[in-house]
C-alpha cells in the first residue's frame, strides 16, 4: 500500500501538472508553467524513492542520473529549429517505457492477472509500441535522415489493414490467455504498425503526427498507472492524452485538413507533398538597397516569419529591423501562422528570445486584416503558409489550409535562400506575381544588409 502522505504528495504533483498546462497556454506565463511542471515531476520522483522499498537501488539511481544528464544536455544543446525532433524523441522514449512497464507487470503477475489488468497491459503494449516506432520515424523525417515525402510500400493500404488487424487480434488473445510470449509478439507487431502509420505521411504533416503520437504515449502511461495503482501516472497520462488530442485537432484545423486525410491520404492515392523540382520561370529580384527604400517609405509593414528565419537564427536581426523601421515612423507588426515554425507556438518562442513585444505578434485572423491594408508584406523564410494555392488550386496538396494573405498586400518581398519549394514541396505562385520582389540569400545576412541600408537613407 502507498502511504497516505505519499498519496497526498502525488496529488500535489498532479495539481502542479494541471497548473503547468494552464500556464503553458500563454507565452507570458509559459516559463513559469514549465518550472511548475518540473517541480511537480521532481516531487514525484523524490516521493517514489521515499515511499517504496526499491530493489536494485544503485541501478535506478544510475538510470536517473543518465536520464537527467541527457535531458539537461539536450535542452541546452538542441537548437530551436530542432525542437520538434526533440519532442518526437522524448515522446517515443515515453511510449517505449510504458510498453516495457506493461510487459514487466505481465511477467510479474503471471497467471494471476485478471481481465482488467490484462486489458491495460495489452493496451499499453500496443499503443506504447506504436508511439515509439512512429516517433522514431517522425524524428528521422524531420531530421532529413530519410525522405520527407510520403512513402507507400507495395500494397500499403492492405498491408496496414492486415498488421492493424493482427495487432488487435493479438491484444484480444493476450487478454484471454495472459502469456508473456503473446505480449512480446504484440509489441513487435505494434512496432511495425507504428512504422506503417507514419511512412505515408508527408513532411509538412509530420508535426501533427508527433502531436497525435504524444497523445498515444499519454494514454499508454495512463494504462501503466492503472497497472501500478499509481494515481499520479493515471492523472498525468490522461492529461497528456487529452491535451495531445486537442492539439492534434487544432493543428489539423490550422492546416485545413482532417486527421484521417493526414494519416491515410497517401494510402488512398493522395499525397501530402508535391514536386521538388526547381522552377525555371523568371522572377523579379532586387538588392538590399532597393528593398530598403520600399520598406522605409511604407506606412505599414507586416513581417511574416517562417521556418527559414529559425534555421538562420535571424530572430534578433528581424527585431532590429523592426525597431529601425519604427524609428522612421513605420508601423510594424508580425503575422504568425499557427504552424509557421512546424509546431504551434514555435515562432512565438523564437521571437520572444529576441525580446519582440508580445503585442506585436498577431495571430492569423488579425494579421490577415492588417495585410489587406499593408504597403509591404516582408516574408522571411516562409513559403507554404503564404501560398495562395491553398485557396485557389483544388489539386494542391495544401488546398483548404488557412494561410496568411500576404498576396493581399500592395507589395510583397520574399527573403529566400533559393527557389527551392517549401516543406510541402510545392511551388508558390506568389513568387511569380508582378507585385513580388525576391531578395536572395541567408535570412540573417539579408536582414543585416537591410538594416544597414535603411539606416543609411
Amino acid at each position: 500500500m502507498i502511504p497516505v502522505w505519499a498519496q497526498l504528495a502525488y496529488l500535489l504533483s498532479a495539481v502542479c501538472f494541471i497548473l503547468a498546462l494552464k500556464q503553458l497556454s500563454s507565452p507570458r506565463t509559459a516559463r513559469q508553467g514549465s518550472l511548475i511542471g518540473a517541480a511537480g515531476a521532481a516531487l514525484a520522483v523524490v516521493v517514489t524513492f521515499l515511499a517504496y522499498e526499491l530493489d536494485h537501488l544503485v541501478l535506478i539511481v544510475l538510470a536517473v542520473a543518465v536520464g537527467a544528464g541527457g535531458g539537461t544536455w539536450a535542452a541546452r544543446a538542441v537548437a530551436m529549429t530542432q525542437m520538434p525532433q526533440l519532442v518526437a524523441l522524448f515522446n517515443g522514449v515515453g511510449g517505449a517505457a510504458a510498453a516495457l512497464v506493461a510487459l514487466l507487470e505481465l511477467h510479474e503477475l503471471g497467471g494471476l492477472a485478471d481481465v482488467p489488468n490484462l486489458s491495460a497491459i495489452a493496451f499499453a503494449v500496443l499503443i506504447g509500441s506504436v508511439s515509439f516506432s512512429g516517433s522514431m520515424l517522425t524524428f528521422a523525417k524531420l531530421q532529413e535522415l530519410m525522405t520527407t515525402r510520403p512513402v507507400v510500400p507495395p500494397g500499403g493500404r492492405w498491408l496496414f489493414v492486415v498488421v492493424l488487424g493482427v495487432s488487435v487480434v493479438l491484444a484480444v488473445v493476450l487478454v484471454v490467455d495472459g502469456a508473456l510470449w503473446l505480449g512480446l509478439v504484440l509489441g513487435a507487431v505494434s512496432l511495425a504498425l507504428g512504422i506503417l502509420l507514419v511512412l505515408p505521411v508527408g513532411g509538412a504533416d509530420v508535426p501533427i503526427v508527433i502531436s497525435l503520437l504524444n497523445a498515444f504515449t499519454g494514454l499508454a502511461v495512463a494504462a501503466s498507472g492503472y497497472l501500478l495503482e499509481n494515481t499520479l501516472l493515471l492523472v498525468g497520462g490522461t492529461l497528456v492524452g487529452a491535451s495531445g488530442t486537442i492539439l492534434t485537432r487544432a493543428m489539423a484545423s490550422a492546416m485545413g485538413r482532417s486527421v484521417g486525410s493526414i494519416l491515410f491520404g497517401a494510402l488512398q492515392g493522395g499525397s501530402t507533398a508535391g514536386s521538388t523540382e526547381l522552377s525555371q520561370r523568371p522572377v523579379r529580384s532586387a538588392g538590399a538597397d532597393d528593398v530598403a527604400i520600399l520598406l522605409a517609405y511604407a506606412r505599414r509593414v507586416v513581417l511574416v516569419p517562417g521556418y527559414g528565419l529559425a534555421v538562420a537564427q535571424a530572430q534578433h536581426a528581424i527585431h532590429e529591423l523592426a525597431q529601425v523601421l519604427e524609428g522612421r515612423g513605420v508601423e510594424v507588426v508580425y503575422a504568425i501562422h499557427p504552424v509557421a515554425g512546424r509546431m504551434p507556438g514555435h515562432m512565438n518562442v523564437l521571437l520572444a528570445e529576441a525580446n519582440v513585444p508580445y503585442e506585436q505578434l498577431h495571430e492569423m485572423d488579425q494579421a490577415n486584416g492588417e495585410l489587406r491594408t499593408a504597403e509591404v508584406a516582408l516574408v522571411v523564410g516562409a513559403n507554404d503558409v503564404v501560398n495562395p494555392a491553398a485557396r485557389t488550386s483544388t489539386e494542391s496538396p495544401i488546398y483548404g489550409m488557412p494561410i496568411l494573405d500576404a498576396d493581399h498586400a500592395q507589395a510583397v518581398v520574399f527573403l529566400k535562400r533559393s527557389m527551392r519549394p517549401g516543406f510541402a514541396g510545392i511551388e508558390n505562385e506568389l513568387l511569380f506575381d508582378a507585385r513580388t520582389t525576391l531578395l536572395f540569400g541567408d535570412a540573417k545576412e539579408s536582414l543585416t544588409a537591410l538594416i544597414a541600408a535603411v539606416k543609411s537613407l
